[in-house]
C-alpha cells in the first residue's frame, strides 16, 4: 500500500490475542463465552472494523456505539468492549456477542489497545511534539532528517499518517488511541527505528495517546487558539503541560522563546532541555538566523558545550528554522549522535523536507509568489507574514477565513494582524460549517478595519472567486498568501464536505492567468 489513502495503517501479519487474557490483564466485566476466541485489532469505528476485531463502542455527540454492534459483527467483530449502558445496547444489537465492561471504554482504549498491538515489543523510538503551531512541521522535519540518516521512519500528524512510502490522509491531528497502536504496529514490521507523533492538547484530554510513554516530548510554543475547547489560556497550558510529565514522557525538549514555554520548562516533572532563538533567554541550545528567501531559511544551531551545525532549511521563515532546530534537539535527546545528524545535513545541503500546506509554495519561477498555508491562527498569520515582508520586493497580499463553530474569540485579531501585516486583504469562507458565513466574514473585516482603517479590504465568499480575485491584484514581484486550507481537500459547509484544495486550485488559477505553477 504506497501512496495516500483513506484507510488506517494497520499491521499486515498480526498476532493473535487471547481475549480471555485480554479480560484477565485488565480486570474487565465478561457478559458471554470468551472461550477459544482470539482478537487481532482494536477499532473504534464500526465501519473501519476488520475480521478479528475487538469493536470498542463510546458514548458520542448524537448516538451510543454500542448501538452499531451488529455491524461491527458484520465485519468480522469477535466481542465489543463497552461501558454498562453500551453493554445493554450491545446484547440488543448483537445477541451472542462477547461483551467487555468497564467504567470508561475510551480511557481503556490506549492501554487495550497498547496491549492487543503489542505495542512496548521492540517499538520504535517515539518522539511526540506539542504546541499551538509548528507541531506537523517539527514531525515531518524529524521525519526528512531520519530519512537522510539513512533509517525507516515514520509520522502521524494533522495531514496524514506515515511508515516509510505507506501513508494515509488523517481525519485528526492526533488518530484515536486504536488507530495510534495500530500504526506503531505496522512500523513495528517495516522496521521502522523512529516515529514522530503530533500531540494536540485535545489528544492528551481525550486518552487519544494513551498506553504510551514517549522517549521525548517537544513543545514549540502557546498562543491564542482553541478556547472552545478550552475555558482559559491557563486551562489550555494545563493540558500540554500533562504531556511533560513521566507517565507520559521520559524526556522533553521545550522552546522557552515565551512566558508559556519558560513555565512549561520549570513545571514539567521531567528532565527538560531547553531551546530558544531569543538573545537574552538563558537556554540549553541557542538558534540565530541567516539569509531569509523565498525559498529557504538559513540558521545556526549551538549547544552549550560548543557543538554546532550550520545548516538550512528548504521552508519560509524563521519559525520554520525555529522548527527544524526543534527538530534536531529532539532527536539528539533521543540518542541520536549530534556528529551523525551535521554530518548529514553537511553532505546534503541542508535538511530535506517536505510539509504539505505549510507555507507551500504552488507558483513557478516568474509572476507572482503564490504560497498556501495551514495557518488559521493570530500567531501563524504574524509569523508567516513577518517572514514574507523580510524578502518580498512587492506587495503582499493575503486571502483568509475562519473556521464556523470553532474559537470565536481570535477573530478579530485575525483580522487586525492581516490588516498591519498586509497591503491587500482578501477574506473569503473557510469551514463556516454550521455558522452564518457573512457573520464570521464580518468579524475579520471589523478586526482589520479597527486595526488599519485605510488598508485595502475585498470580500469574496466564494473561496475559489476569492483566491482569482487576489491573483487579478497581483503583479511580477508581489506574493499572495492564502492561509487557512493547507493540505485540506475540502471546504465544509453545513455538515456538507464540498472537495476543494487551495493548492490544486491555485495552481489551476495561476495557468488560467497565464502564470506558471
Amino acid at each position: 500500500m504506497t501512496g495516500s489513502s483513506s484507510a488506517a495503517l494497520r499491521p499486515q501479519h498480526p498476532s493473535p490475542r487471547s481475549l480471555r487474557g485480554l479480560a484477565d490483564a485488565f480486570a474487565l466485566e465478561v457478559r458471554g463465552d470468551l472461550d477459544g476466541l482470539e482478537v487481532t485489532g482494536v477499532s473504534l469505528a464500526s465501519g473501519a472494523v476488520q475480521p478479528g476485531d475487538l469493536y470498542v463502542g463510546v458514548p458520542g455527540r448524537h448516538a451510543h456505539g454500542a448501538d452499531f454492534a451488529a455491524a461491527a459483527v458484520e465485519r468480522g467483530a469477535v466481542a465489543v468492549l463497552t461501558d454498562a449502558v453500551g453493554a445493554a445496547r450491545a446484547a440488543d444489537a448483537a445477541p451472542g456477542l462477547p461483551v467487555l465492561v468497564v467504567d470508561d471504554a475510551r480511557a481503556a482504549l490506549g492501554g487495550v489497545a497498547s496491549w492487543v498491538y503489542r505495542t512496548d515489543e521492540n517499538r520504535a523510538t517515539l518522539i511526540a511534539v506539542t504546541g499551538t503551531n509548528g507541531k506537523t512541521s517539527v514531525v515531518y522535519l524529524l521525519f526528512g532528517i531520519l530519512q537522510q540518516l539513512g533509517e525507516v521512519a515514520g509520522l502521524t500528524s494533522t495531514a496524514e499518517r506515515r511508515i516509510a512510502d505507506e501513508a494515509v490522509t488523517s481525519a485528526l491531528t492526533t488518530p484515536e488511541a486504536s488507530e495510534l497502536h495500530a500504526l506503531l504496529a505496522r512500523g513495528r514490521e517495516l522496521g521502522a527505528r523512529a516515529v514522530g507523533v503530533e500531540v494536540s492538547a485535545q489528544a492528551l484530554s481525550r486518552h487519544r495517546v494513551d498506553g504510551l510513554v514517549f522517549d521525548v516530548a517537544g513543545f514549540t510554543n502557546l498562543t491564542h487558539d482553541h478556547l472552545d475547547d478550552y475555558a482559559s489560556m491557563e486551562a489550555y497550558f494545563e493540558a500540554k503541560l500533562d504531556l511533560f510529565q513521566p507517565d507520559r514522557a521520559r524526556r522533553g525538549v521545550v522552546t522557552v522563546d515565551s512566558e508559556w514555554g519558560r513555565r512549561l520548562a520549570a513545571e514539567a516533572a521531567i528532565p527538560v532541555t531547553t531551546i530558544s532563538t531569543v538573545p537574552d533567554v538563558d537556554a540549553d541550545w541557542r538558534v540565530d538566523f541567516g539569509a531569509e528567501t523565498a525559498t529557504h531559511t538559513d540558521f545556526t544551531l549551538a549547544a552549550r558545550d560548543g557543538r554546532l551545525v550550520a545548516t538550512r532549511v528548504p521552508l519560509l521563515g524563521r519559525y520554520m528554522a525555529a522548527n527544524a532546530a526543534l527538530a534536531i534537539v529532539l532527536l539528539v535527546e533521543a540518542g541520536v549522535e549530534f556528529e551523525r545528524i551535521s554530518e548529514a545535513l553537511r553532505r546534503d545541503g541542508g535538511i530535506r523536507a517536505y510539509i504539505p500546506g505549510r507555507a507551500e509554495r504552488v507558483s513557478g519561477d516568474h509572476g507572482p509568489v503564490v504560497y498556501v498555508d495551514y495557518g488559521h491562527s493570530p500567531d501563524a498569520f504574524l509569523q508567516t507574514l513577518a517572514a514574507i515582508r523580510r524578502f518580498a520586493v512587492g506587495r503582499i497580499i493575503m486571502l483568509f477565513g475562519a473556521d464556523g463553530d470553532r474559537d470565536t474569540t481570535k477573530r478579530a485579531e485575525m483580522g487586525a494582524i492581516a490588516a498591519r501585516g498586509a497591503d491587500v486583504v482578501v477574506v473569503t469562507d473557510f469551514h463556516p460549517r454550521t455558522e452564518d458565513p457573512a457573520a464570521i466574514r464580518a468579524a475579520l473585516i471589523a478586526g482589520a478595519r479597527e486595526a488599519v482603517p485605510d488598508r485595502e479590504i475585498h470580500e469574496v465568499a466564494d473561496p475559489r472567486a476569492a483566491f482569482r480575485a487576489a491573483l487579478a491584484l497581483a503583479s511580477e514581484g508581489d506574493v499572495i498568501l492564502y492561509a487557512g486550507p493547507g493540505h485540506e481537500d475540502y471546504h465544509e459547509v453545513n455538515g456538507v464536505k464540498i472537495p476543494y484544495s487551495a493548492r490544486d486550485d491555485a495552481r489551476l488559477a495561476l495557468r488560467e492567468a497565464g502564470w506558471p505553477a
